[in-house]
């Protein structure tokens, strides 16, 4: 029961796994755009049966470990790289969480992947927001530019507009506003700052409104033609 609840505490503070809750204990494939910081061993600690399939440009701080709980690891630059290895309508959900603002062009990138998506399948993008370019400056990205390897702001509904295009139904967009994490505030700014000793602005990131999300899903029958 202990586990249970520390799990459910967990997926609560996670916003880009609340949309995988649907899937409960179930089996399911799910391709995670941007696998870096041991993704894999987290996302299977909540998701035991949860068929993970990363996807990045590099290894960034990634163990063995990590790769060992993929079912496969797709090593693809999204800005010139292919994705013919990926197969298409496969993947019951993909997550792309902050990396269309280190794309030229993220909105291509989304276009390409909504095709890996089965009939019903979801999608969770989340990139920062146009207002965290009123936000002060603080060690961990709070404002948009706090990142130099940032190149594109996008707004929701240019991704929202893109996924329309591709047949999907949107469920969900606009600020990301997560209850608990906002509750919790103060506490993981100490936490961050003075306990762990990291860059603590992930700790203002709901309360300030930092990150846009969409989430979406693919329609049964989307009467758009997928590109073999």
């Amino acid at each position: 029961m202990t586990m249970g609840l520390i799990r459910e505490l967990t997926l609560l503070l996670s916003p880009k796994f609340l949309p995988l809750r649907r899937f409960g204990d179930g089996e399911f494939r799910l391709l995670d755009v941007g696998c870096g910081n041991h993704s894999a061993s987290k996302t299977k600690t909540l998701f035991k049966n949860c068929l993970y399939y990363g996807l990045d440009r590099d290894n960034y701080n990634n163990t063995t470990e990590d790769y060992n709980l993929m079912e496969e690891f797709y090593r693809v630059d999204l800005e010139s790289g292919s994705l013919a290895g990926v197969p298409n309508g496969f993947f019951d959900a993909i997550i792309m969480s902050h990396v269309i603002e280190h794309l030229h062009d993220g909105l291509a990138a989304i276009l390409m992947l909504s095709s890996k998506l089965k009939p019903g399948g979801i999608i969770y993008v989340e990139f920062p927001s146009v207002r965290s370019l009123g936000l002060p400056s603080m060690p961990g990205t709070l404002h948009f530019c706090d990142d130099t390897t940032h190149i594109r702001l996008y707004d929701v509904k240019e991704v929202v507009n893109t996924l329309l295009t591709k047949g999907l139904k949107i469920v969900k967009a606009g600020t990301r506003r997560n209850v608990m994490r906002i509750a919790i505030t103060p506490f993981a700014f100490v936490y961050l700052k003075y306990v762990r000793r990291r860059p603590y602005a992930t700790a203002f990131w709901d309360i300030l409104g930092f990150a846009s999300f969409v989430f979406a899903q693919k329609n049964t029958e989307s009467g758009v033609t997928e590109p073999a």
